[in-house]
């Protein structure tokens, strides 16, 4: 089955976005792909304003018309947006939170998956204005005869390998990670381990959509904040890596043998001895 990891830095304008990324997904579409990964906040850019006043549920127009979208083509799209969720007090001001949703729509679909592992990091604290999710997501995309079981994990999820071990024991011979990874000294570098190691520790296929750089190579290796990096990547279960990005926008694409998912899981059976999630 073909997936592809679309590249692509989004902005502030929710409906220029969904235009955008519909654009992105008919081409994806037009490769040949059937599941269609895109980054963290593909419908409102990171430090491009409130994230709350522009949040809706799954059936708003943005989450809608991938849905639309998604249907028309025969394909299953996941793509990051974010919900509504709660309002907190922190020093006496009121914050309305949102949820970090993961959209997973097409092939009869339309869910989401709440990142549970909140980036609350090098001096950025996600959790003042995003609720963390409890709950671990896997859903189904079917091509002809093939049927693949996916597992989802958003950014900085990456960095639990508990997580990527459960969904494996729930079945996923693949993981989706939409992300929004920050760029700066060794932050590539960090991704490309931390990519390669969660493979090996579930014996999935790990397929990393990321917002390419914004700045593209002019700014490559500069500090910034969780608004991109690139390096959207296929890593195979015996983490070696099959495709990979760099900078700029691009449609990662790639046919997953799942017989190589079954090797991997038959020489290294490290899912099976794990203590569970």
């Amino acid at each position: 089955m073909k997936v592809a990891a679309v590249q692509m830095t989004t902005g502030a304008d929710v409906s220029e976005n969904l235009a955008a990324a519909s654009a992105q997904i008919r081409a994806a579409a037009a490769g040949g792909a059937r599941l269609i990964v895109l980054p963290e906040a593909t419908s409102q850019a990171f430090s491009a304003g409130r994230l709350d006043t522009q949040a809706r549920e799954l059936d708003g127009p943005f989450a809608a018309g991938i849905q639309a979208l998604a249907q028309q083509l025969g394909v299953v799209v996941v793509a990051g947006t974010f919900r509504p969720a709660d309002v907190v007090d922190k020093n006496g001001k009121k914050i309305n939170r949102v949820y970090n949703t993961a959209l997973i729509t097409g092939g009869g679909q339309h869910l989401g998956y709440d990142k549970i592992h909140t980036y609350d990091a090098f001096d950025y604290r996600e959790s003042d204005t995003v609720r963390p999710g409890t709950d671990l997501v896997t859903f189904s995309v079917r091509d002809g005869d093939e049927e693949l079981t996916v597992g989802v994990a958003t950014c900085y999820d990456i960095r639990f390998p508990e997580q990527f071990k459960e969904l494996a024991r729930r079945g996923a011979q693949v993981i989706v990670v939409p992300t929004s990874w920050a760029d700066g000294p060794g932050k590539v570098e960090q991704w490309r381990i931390l990519t390669a190691a969660r493979a090996l520790d579930s014996g999935c296929y790990i397929v990393a959509a990321g917002q390419a750089r914004p700045g593209g190579n002019a700014k490559a290796g500069e500090p910034s904040g969780p608004t991109g990096a690139g390096h959207s990547c296929v890593v195979a279960p015996n983490g070696r890596r099959e495709a990979e990005a760099g900078y700029e926008p691009e449609i990662l694409y790639w046919d997953l043998g799942l017989e190589i998912v079954e090797k991997t899981r038959r020489s290294l059976p490290v899912v099976a001895g794990s203590v569970e999630f």
